[in-house]
């Protein structure tokens, strides 16, 4: 006769199991643990004791409305000797007593998301409860296993970061919270796995597919824009916004996924690529895939994919919109760490996905994963849209002007798209160049042999020199408010005499190269150039030309265009200007500790001619704010010089170094932005 324990209570050790799975962030109220680690359940005895030859306890975890063991979402064990780490399995671990410890380990290779788990004592069975799977890094058989504790802790548990904008030449760093700890977050993430149109269509078959990373980094591309589905973010990239928040004004991904949940998976506007990035990041870091932002400066968008980049300009060397292709200053996605069982051997470690609505993959708008290595040797046929992302760090530059007759004329203007790949460095803030990882140096031996594996034959061509150099030089103070000289510099490198036209043109730009208004222009129609002999020509921006025409980025493009009236070779320079925002100091006063109201003083100082009014001061950060935005507000006017300071408490809820974030917005000085590490005591 079959013997059963006299079970009276359970308790699934929620803060003890958390802990050790590095999951007690997200809370201690509900099992969350990683796959391949083991748990511990605790079984209260109302009578008798545990006899593994007398009682035969079996267990059921099962995910999904349609539960198999085939597909990986249903598996049913017993109690043997010891654990088995490449399936599920289960063993005692205490001596005889009252109360009967279970250790429990999840297959390494399970579907992460929401589990029931049931005991069975020969059919009688008693639900225990729920908890939820995670991938798990820290397990050396996960396929998202990175042996670097340093790295795991940027990657994976770290809350806040840093992303990149700017230009290539100046690249400006933006705190961001990540937040993939807080209340609301976990939950929304699997939220997203849920309503994903492959999970609609296929509920168990979805589930089933949740064991592969590449599988949900997929999903995660797709479901952070909502071009095709009820997905997180709208995107939009110039005015109007009205209906939704504009895309600079957001440091976090809390809030976002927060309204998305509450909004029954309606798209919270507004996005452009760093919020879409970011975003992908939180959810990759919430489900346990390790992950990174990436800022490629000068990235190219190929339509047509054949690995050229057309641009039309016009008689001043302004752009002119006549393909979609296009060159941003720069674009943000996202890398995350996994293997690639898929691909030949060698292609494992980050893999680029883009959840930016760009172009369709399968139908969908996503893109990747694809493996950074692939993209730098130039495996064009590799899954997934590795042609895509070579072209975004590799694609030539053609430059073409359309004269107002009509007629075209090929233009000499050197451009290299794919620079200053940037992230943040694993522990600190400094920005790291990752550009090697995606492209061997210009003009070495090995670009030179991606270059014919990808077919990519513009780049093997030599490009037309007609002997005359022009740049762009800047002058010193490139802060807003302030009137500033920006130089061309014309050379010429032949043994002839040359007169030349020469333009200088600066028009106000977004990131993405959407043109705005003019800023100052000269047009010189006779510079003498004798052999070997050049000319300097100034152009002086004044704020009172810039102000109005300034998009959200502070950018200004600058264009220098010198037409040899010989021959009619013209040469085109193009550079973009990044305008300093004021600094935001930010001073703490008192002692950091957990649970402990702290006050933050902060102050901007006003650098334009003219008085702000209507400022505003915004603050957040993981474990600061409770997940929240908290706002202050000026009622008086700040005159030039003077300063904006307000004083504001939050009171912080974990220990550690935190990151707090700090925006100022006023009439007439926008987006500035700031943030100031906190260590935070216990």
């Amino acid at each position: 006769m079959a013997a059963y324990l006299d079970i009276s209570s359970w308790d699934l050790a929620c803060e003890f199991n958390n802990t050790d799975h590095r999951t007690d962030l997200n809370g201690v109220g509900r099992l969350i643990v990683r796959r391949g680690q083991a748990f511990t359940i605790n079984l209260q005895l109302q009578s008798g004791a545990y006899d593994a030859q007398a009682h035969s306890l079996c267990f059921i975890v099962e995910a999904g409305p349609e539960p198999l063991e085939e597909s990986g979402t249903r598996a049913e064990f017993c109690v043997s000797d010891s654990i088995d780490d490449t399936c599920w399995s289960a063993m005692v671990t205490s001596p005889p007593g009252d109360t009967l410890c279970v250790s429990i380990s999840s297959a390494p290779d399970a579907a992460i998301g929401r589990y029931t788990l049931t005991l069975d004592q020969h059919g009688y069975k008693i639900n225990l409860g729920e908890f939820v799977l995670l991938f798990n890094p820290w397990c050396p058989r996960d396929s998202v296993y990175m042996d670097d504790e340093e790295a795991l802790k940027e990657y994976v548990l770290a809350q806040d970061g840093i992303i990149y904008m700017g230009d290539h030449n100046y690249q400006l760093p933006m705190a961001w919270d990540f937040g993939q700890f807080e209340e609301e977050i976990l939950d929304a993430c699997l939220r997203i796995l849920d309503v994903n149109p492959k999970c609609q269509k296929n509920q168990a078959e979805d589930c089933s597919a949740r064991r592969n990373p590449i599988y949900v980094t997929r999903v995660i591309s797709a479901m952070i824009n909502c071009n095709d589905d009820n997905g997180v973010l709208m995107g939009r990239w110039q005015e109007p916004y009205e209906g939704g928040v504009k895309p600079m004004l957001w440091r976090s991904s809390v809030g976002i996924l927060r309204q998305w949940c509450r909004e029954s998976c309606s798209a919270v506007r507004f996005g452009q690529c760093w919020v879409f990035a970011a975003v992908a990041c939180s959810v990759s870091r919430a489900l346990g895939i390790p992950c990174r932002v990436i800022t490629n400066y000068l990235s190219a968008h190929d339509t047509n994919q054949n690995l050229v980049i057309e641009r039309y300009v016009n008689e001043k060397g302004e752009p002119e919109k006549r393909t979609r292709d296009s060159i941003w200053n720069f674009h943000c996605w996202v890398e995350s760490w996994m293997t690639r069982p898929d691909l030949p051997s060698g292609y494992d470690g980050w893999q680029a996905s883009d959840p930016t609505p760009q172009e369709k993959s399968e139908g969908v708008f996503c893109c990747g994963p694809v493996s950074v290595k692939a993209i730098k040797q130039g495996e064009l046929s590799f899954k997934y849209d590795a042609g895509f992302v070579f072209a975004e760090v590799n694609a030539d530059v053609q430059t073409i002007m359309r004269l107002p007759d009509g007629s075209t004329r090929d233009v000499i203007s050197p451009a290299i798209v794919g620079q200053k790949i940037s992230t943040k460095s694993v522990g600190s803030d400094h920005r790291e160049d990752i550009t090697h990882l995606y492209k061997y140096p210009e003009g070495s031996d090995e670009e030179r042999e991606t270059f014919k594996k990808a077919e990519h034959l513009n780049k093997l061509q030599q490009h037309k020199d007609v002997g005359l150099d022009l740049t762009i030089k800047l002058g010193d103070s490139l802060r807003k408010g302030c009137d500033f000289d920006v130089f061309a510099l014309a050379k010429n490198n032949t043994s002839k005499n040359k007169r030349c036209r020469l333009l200088l043109a600066s028009r106000a730009v977004s990131y993405s190269g959407v043109i705005g208004g003019d800023c100052g222009y000269k047009d010189l129609l006779n510079v003498d150039l004798p052999p070997g002999g050049e000319r300097k020509v100034p152009l002086r921006l004044n704020y009172n030309k810039y102000a109005d025409a300034l998009t959200q980025d502070n950018l200004i493009r600058l264009a220098a265009l010198l037409i040899d009236y010989s021959n009619g070779d013209t040469v085109l320079s193009v550079r973009n200007v990044v305008l300093d925002n004021p600094e935001i100091k930010i001073k703490i006063l008192g002692e950091p500790k957990e649970h402990r109201k702290l006050a933050a003083e902060i102050t901007v100082q006003n650098p334009l001619p003219v008085p702000i009014s209507s400022c505003c001061f915004s603050l957040e950060g993981a474990n600061l704010t409770g997940g929240r935005t908290i706002t202050e507000r000026l009622q008086t006017t700040v005159e030039p010089g003077q300063e904006a300071k307000v004083k504001v408490y939050f009171t912080p809820t974990h220990s550690g170094l935190r990151k707090l974030l700090v925006d100022f917005d006023s009439d007439k000085l926008c987006h500035v932005k700031g943030f100031r590490n906190v260590i935070i005591g216990k």
